[in-house]
């Protein structure tokens, strides 16, 4: 791995558990006197209603490292939504990008110079859900963002495989539609 890491990307999903508790998270790691630190401190910097941006805790005041910032793919509007975003999930991510440099993805010696940005979803359904597992809930998104960032500090899929794949691969929507689903 170079010493420099100017930017990686990478996506994971994880499902699996009771309706609504799947996690879809994109990240993009790199120095935090490049670009991705450019990105970080602009969108820290310029809130957005309903998007707020926040850093990835593990508890009210014990920031995770890499400094990671949460940016919501869903418009946050609801009290419960924003709760269960803003503590299940926030420390689930948070362990995901621990679990990271644990597992060597995210070398020890670079926590301090790298960022991340995390895009989260989170489905609406859990505000409405009453019999809600925030283990559950915890531990696909802690997976989720440990399997994201692996990816793309490992650079996955390589252009081999997607080219070795490409035909064998059917987007999941795509693929309702042609089924007449959607």
């Amino acid at each position: 791995m170079n010493d420099c890491i100017v930017m990686r990307v990478g996506e994971a999903l994880v499902a699996g558990g009771p309706p609504g508790t799947a996690a879809e998270p994109e990240v993009v790691i790199g120095e935090l006197d490049g670009p991705v630190g450019s990105a970080f401190a602009n969108l820290i910097g310029d809130q957005v209603k309903g998007h707020t941006r926040v850093l990835a805790i593990m508890n009210t005041d014990i920031m995770v490292k890499p400094a990671t910032l949460m940016v919501s793919k869903v418009t946050v509007n609801k009290e419960r939504y924003t709760n269960i975003l803003m503590g299940t999930v926030q420390g689930a991510i948070a362990n995901g990008v621990l679990d990271s440099v644990r597992n060597g993805d995210i070398p020890k010696a670079k926590v301090d110079d790298l960022g991340i940005i995390i895009s989260v979803w989170l489905n609406p359904l859990v505000a409405k859900a009453d019999d809600l597992d925030h283990k559950i809930l915890f531990d696909i998104h802690r997976k989720a963002t440990a399997a994201a960032i692996h990816k793309a500090m490992n650079n996955e899929p390589n252009i081999d495989w997607l080219l070795e794949n490409q035909e064998k691969i059917v987007h999941k929507y795509y693929q309702m539609g042609l089924d007449g689903k959607i």
